[in-house]
């Protein structure tokens, strides 16, 4: 459904079944860095095949960390996939992950935002990683297929469509006028509908299930979010599926990460990225 300010909110009937035992969430955060709102995406894989249960949007960390316990209770297995850097152990400079990013994605125009601790995001930054430690969500990028338990990752949707929809440049709709920004938005919107069911795992959704693109700038901020947020939360279920088979983990724990899905017609192969 759509909230009175053209957020979409939770699939209706769309709770999990108290008599389905083994199940497996994936949630999308686009976190919010210092005091913008946070898009939230909620994955159910049931038989091979993930369905959408909720996609959000709330301002709080206490509300954030609320849905992430609701949409997580009972499931056998659990991945958070942030677009945000939570291990931030350099007190200035690049991390690993950043300088990575851009080596292998710069050309695409998908290098990311440097950080370090001298940021001034930096500290909700980590607290928020903390937090979902103190849930029980771990990091381990470097995994098998499948692993079991609860983790949390970090990921970068620019990156991720690159590979997932084979594109030659990002698409641009974070910056520009918004003339210039919404048919990129709704480019971004295309490609998940149209490609997203062809991959494996497939998502299986309608076009019905994702907001339309506003034409006023607020409005279409929310729904960038929520789409950053659902190409977030697919990270999250291929990486679990895959491991590191099929997923590109640029940097580690120690230094920093982020987890990029493969090109999808690519080797397998395991893919650990350094400089």
């Amino acid at each position: 459904m759509i909230d009175s300010q053209g957020v979409r909110t939770s699939i209706p009937n769309a709770y999990p079944l108290p008599n389905c035992p083994v199940y497996q969430r994936f949630l999308g955060v686009d976190l919010g860095w210092q005091s913008g709102p946070t898009g939230l995406c909620c994955l159910h894989l049931d038989e091979g095949h993930l369905r959408l249960l909720s996609l959000d949007r709330l301002q709080t960390v206490d509300e954030i960390l609320t849905w992430i316990s609701h949409w997580t209770e009972g499931s056998t297995n659990a991945v958070v996939a942030v677009d945000a850097p939570t291990l931030i152990p350099n007190e200035a400079g690049m991390r690993l992950p950043d300088r990575l990013a851009h080596k292998h994605f710069g050309r695409y125009d998908a290098g990311c935002y440097p950080a370090n601790r001298g940021r001034p995001f930096a500290a909700k930054l980590i607290a928020f990683g903390l937090a979902l430690e103190s849930l029980g969500f771990r990091h381990q990028p470097h995994s098998p297929l499948r692993p079991k338990g609860r983790f949390q990752l970090e990921v970068f949707p620019h990156p991720a469509t690159v590979h997932l929809f084979g594109l030659n440049r990002i698409l641009k709709y974070k910056k520009g006028t918004l003339a210039q920004r919404r048919p990129e938005l709704e480019k971004l919107r295309q490609y998940q509908l149209s490609v997203l069911p062809t991959l494996e795992p497939a998502l299986d959704f309608k076009e019905t299930d994702l907001p339309e693109i506003p034409f006023t700038g607020a409005a279409m901020k929310a729904v960038e979010d929520q789409l950053d947020s659902l190409t977030c939360a697919y990270v999250a279920a291929h990486w679990w599926y895959w491991g590191v088979e099929r997923n590109w983990v640029l940097g580690d724990r120690t230094e920093g990460y982020i987890v990029v899905p493969a090109p999808v017609n690519a080797p397998t192969q395991t893919a650990t990225l350094k400089p």
